[in-house]
């Protein structure tokens, strides 16, 4: 059957017939492995969508939200949602209640569908969303007997697919918001099937062959995730495979168990794996420890991946003897990690992009590449510098159509030339390849790849009486990490009737524990990790505009 690619329903068609008794996801349960094929997923998404708009009666464009963790059920909420013609929602499940509660004010889902994990967390938040009509539990024995399991929909359903245009939005991919409140990305059908387009192209180089098994990490929350670990896969017809939890020997284990040969991941992942391997080293012979470091030098010098394996196919059979690599995004990549997997016989493909681009816009995939680059923008897209800022500014079918919602910020980010503007400083060399220097926002980096605003901590501090001023950025982190990433830093200014009140200690126990409890209204990796009392007044501009600039020089100083 030749491919549509002119619309995602159409490619969703197809791949469930090509790949029919393939495997396409699964996931290792208490009960042994469970494993859906392609077929069965389209089945159980056919079935699942045919309830949604004959039971349920959900319109065309209506709001799907999904609270989960990834597995299986997560793809067949998903392509039940896009042969529903509804816009799927993915929420972070560690977002609070509070949090979850700001999102879907603002995106108004109809329909809920929920992890066993997350039901009491999403009963909480319909008696407050009142659009929220639909809870559906994606487990197949839910503890709460009252809600619908997508296993137990019946099996004679039939339903007519609801084709969209490829400007409709498919995503509202939630971030955090300059402004304190989440912005929600809209990604367009467009977007993602010249995505799915582009990252064809690019796996043809790396993974030239149709056996291929992915481990996958990530939550589907996240548009890197949504896009390459899943939607780009499933259209490439490989084995997905999600992991309960994500302690190095059961990941390790799983990698043996099912031969996998490819993985989507964070740089903090990478930095972990290498911490396993080098402790893994020191429990072989004294022989095997003494030889690693001399192989490692060599290894500098060999042009060959299959003699790399050779050289250090201990480390291979660690991970199963069939891994070939991985794909890195979401933050900086370490150059010592990136050195280290390539000395090994691993290749580390490093990505760049943001949520607003769907996201990759650069990749590095060259076979003699520099692994300082991110790469060179990917075929649908072009990119250039500001020459006056050297803000790397991005072009190409796969910008976000706005922020939902947000017609000012949408502006602000892509220009009338429909150019959007990272926020990264960058350089572009006379190849085309990108380099990321530095960054201009006040956005803050981890090493997980998470990004926060300091604006959206702020909000939440400022709500105490406690504090005359706050100001929140980042700080790099100690430990070797590669610059750009950070770790959350507070500076708050106590009243002027607290500084005549209490005495320097017990003043700064008081602050630094209203600190941190404010930020239990925050995600953990939110929260701030360096506080500091300040006694006197933040430096400002002429128009009393916080200078973060000068407040951090002045702690660090």
């Amino acid at each position: 059957m030749k491919e549509r690619e002119s619309n995602v329903l159409s490619l969703l068609e197809d791949k469930t017939n090509i790949y029919a008794r393939k495997i396409a996801l699964g996931m290792k349960t208490q009960f042994g492995w469970k494993e859906l094929t392609y077929d069965g997923l389209g089945l159980m998404s056919r079935r699942l969508a045919a309830y949604l708009m004959n039971d349920l009666g959900i319109q065309r464009g209506e709001k799907l939200a999904i609270l989960s963790e990834s597995k299986p059920e997560y793809g067949v909420c998903v392509f039940a949602s896009v042969i529903s013609g509804l816009i799927t929602v993915p929420l972070d499940i560690k977002l609070t209640k509070y949090e979850l509660q700001s999102i879907l004010t603002d995106c108004l889902p109809s329909v809920m569908l929920v992890s066993q994990s997350y039901i009491d967390k999403a009963l909480e938040l319909q008696k407050v969303i009142p659009s929220l009509k639909h809870i559906i539990v994606m487990d197949e024995h839910p503890v709460n007997e009252n809600l619908q399991s997508i296993y137990t929909i019946p099996n004679n359903y039939t339903c007519k697919w609801r084709h969209r245009s490829r400007k409709s939005v498919v995503f509202i991919i939630y971030t955090s918001g300059t402004t304190g409140n989440p912005k929600g990305v809209e990604t367009t059908f467009g977007n993602m099937l010249a995505q799915l387009k582009d990252l064809k192209t690019a796996f043809n180089q790396i993974l030239p062959y149709g056996d291929v098994r992915v481990l996958s990490i990530l939550p589907m929350n996240h548009l890197f995730e949504m896009t390459v670990g899943f939607s780009t896969f499933l259209n490439l017809g490989f084995s997905v495979y999600y992991t309960h939890n994500l302690k190095p020997k059961d990941i390790l284990n799983t990698m043996r168990d099912r031969k996998i040969t490819f993985m989507v991941v964070v740089p903090a992942f990478l930095k972990l794996l290498k911490t396993g391997l080098e402790a893994e080293m020191k429990n072989t012979s004294k022989f095997s420890q003494k030889m690693f470091p001399i192989l490692y030098h060599f290894a500098k010098f060999v042009p060959f991946i299959w003699a790399k394996k050779l050289m250090f196919r201990k480390i291979h059979k660690c991970f199963g003897g069939s891994f070939k690599g991985c794909m890195s995004g979401g933050a900086p990549l370490d150059l010592n990690v990136a050195k280290f997997f390539q000395r090994v016989g691993i290749q580390v493909y490093e990505v760049y992009g943001l949520t607003e681009t769907s996201p990759i816009a650069t990749i590095n995939i060259e076979r003699n590449r520099d692994l300082r680059s991110v790469g060179k923008p990917l075929p649908s897209y072009e990119a250039k510098t500001d020459p006056e800022t050297g803000e790397l500014l991005l072009k190409g079918p796969s910008v976000m159509k706005g922020y939902h919602n947000q017609p000012e910020l949408t502006r602000e980010a892509v220009d009338e030339d429909g150019w959007f503007h990272t926020g990264d400083i960058a350089k572009i060399d006379e190849s085309g390849r990108v380099y990321i220097t530095g960054r201009i926002k006040n956005m803050i980096v981890l090493s997980g790849g998470k990004k926060v605003f300091p604006e959206e901590v702020e909000s939440v501090l400022e709500k105490s009486d406690l504090f005359s001023e706050v100001c929140v950025f980042g700080v790099s982190r100690e430990g070797g990490a590669k610059d750009g990433t950070e770790d959350i830093a507070a500076v708050v200014v106590p009243s002027e009737e607290l500084r005549s009140k209490y005495n320097d200690e017990e003043l700064d126990q008081l602050m630094k524990g209203e600190v941190k409890r404010l930020s239990q209204r925050l995600t953990p990796y939110k929260r701030p990790i360096n506080i500091t009392v300040l006694k006197q007044a933040l430096p400002r501009t002429a128009t009393r505009k916080v200078q973060r600039k000068k407040v951090k020089e002045l702690i660090q100083a």
